[in-house]
């Protein structure tokens, strides 16, 4: 196993090679420039373009921009610093570290991300055992239609409502000044429930139809079959011989929806007015700040490729048939 892991781990080094290429080119690809948003900011209206192109690199092509970036070319001081040496650059706008600026964000998306995930297994995994063990009864149908509507509802969609109509009816809003977790453990769960909630629920309605349909054909398997006529209990049963295998093609489901959870705390973080990376992102898009957006961007694929191998790490906990040689 320890040398799938480490095979694994030497894979992902031509992957993000060429993810940060993807990345940087599809960044310049935004129309505009750090030029641009200075001008249309009016930080200067004086400006020389060309000075300050020159100034930024972006008087080079895209392949010398990309290798100084990346730390394979030297900078216009000629000193060799980029992605490779560990340094993510100056962000053009704040004219802060990259990496500082992420470091002061992540927390904030990783707690939306793991609630949000946490609240979304809470509510896909009861329903969709409890839909398959009643398969066509009530409790089938109802929990088949919530399924149907949370794939229906756009999170940013109800993330509005939520912030718009109890604020009209009730004089209820969700707190939008961070608290830390170390400061008001209390205080900080409420800030971050709603958000986590309307994100998570996105998130369910495809685990719970994708655990129906697995519990379903696991039930239906001989092994079930003589569980049953042993006389073991359905509680037995359906937790220790049915549920785990039932489970590795929802592990691969939630592993999947990875993106959509990076990409989900982008629009949640900025109804709820959140300091995490999705309103980094955001603000950097807006800015044409080239080095922070590509920074945010490229630890964002890192992150899918962490999750990805730690899914497939999974498959062994869940089935000991499954064997990593």
């Amino acid at each position: 196993m320890y040398s799938y892991i480490v095979r694994r781990l030497l894979i992902l080094i031509p992957s993000l090679l060429i993810t940060s290429f993807i990345v940087y080119a599809l960044v310049n690809l935004i129309p505009g420039d750090i030029v641009d948003a200075i001008i249309s900011q009016g930080v200067d209206q004086n400006v020389d373009r060309a000075a300050l192109q020159k100034k930024y690199g972006l008087d080079a092509p895209l392949l010398v921009q990309y290798a100084r970036w990346m730390g394979f070319a030297p900078q216009q001081d000629g000193k060799v610093s980029g992605i490779i040496q560990g340094d993510f650059g100056i962000s053009w706008w704040t004219h802060a570290e990259v990496l500082k600026a992420i470091a002061t964000r992540w927390p904030v998306s990783f707690e939306l991300g793991l609630l949000a995930l946490i609240i979304s297994q809470l509510i896909a995994l009861p329903i969709g055992i409890l839909s398959s063990l009643r398969q066509d009864s009530w409790s089938d149908y109802l929990g088949r239609s919530f399924a149907i509507l949370c794939l229906a509802m756009p999170s940013f969609w109800l993330g509005t409502m939520i912030i718009v109509y109890p604020s009209i009816w009730w004089g209820y809003m969700p707190s939008i000044i961070r608290i830390r977790f170390a400061e008001d453990p209390l205080g900080n769960l409420k800030m971050f429930i709603v958000p986590a909630i309307v994100l998570g629920m996105g998130m369910a309605g495809a685990t719970m139809r994708m655990t129906r349909t697995m519990m379903l054909e696991v039930m239906r398997q001989d092994y079930i079959r003589t569980a049953w006529a042993k006389g073991l209990r359905e509680r037995t049963i359906t937790w220790r011989h049915a549920l785990k295998n039932a489970l590795i093609p929802v592990v691969t489901m939630i592993g999947l929806q990875a993106p959509v959870l990076i990409g989900g705390t982008v629009i949640i973080e900025d109804i709820f007015v959140l300091p995490g990376m999705g309103r980094l992102v955001i603000e950097a898009t807006f800015r044409r700040d080239q080095q922070l957006l590509s920074g945010v961007v490229l630890l964002f694929a890192l992150a899918l490729m962490l999750i990805n191998l730690v899914v497939d790490l999974s498959y062994a906990a869940l089935d000991p048939r499954v064997k990593y040689k």
